[in-house]
């Protein structure tokens, strides 16, 4: 069996998954909330898709209350 390798995604891609603007990605950074990244260098962010997939996982809910419950247990 082969090794799992990641994959990471740039910063287009990401957001084109996720549904949202590059740049709303590059204010969730720089307010230091979202999805996690890597810096690969002065000017290149990268994600990673696991990270990609945790975090929206993390922001799945059945109903409406289930989302206030986390908000308030937060």
């Amino acid at each position: 069996m082969a090794p799992q390798t990641k994959r990471y995604l740039n910063e287009i891609v990401a957001a084109q998954i996720v549904g949202l603007s590059p740049r709303t990605l590059q204010r969730m950074r720089h307010e230091g909330w979202g999805i996690p990244y890597c810096r690969m260098g002065l000017r290149r962010i990268v994600y990673d898709a696991d990270e990609i997939e945790k975090w929206a996982t993390g922001r799945t809910f059945r109903h409406r209350a289930a989302e206030l419950a986390k908000q308030v247990a937060a």
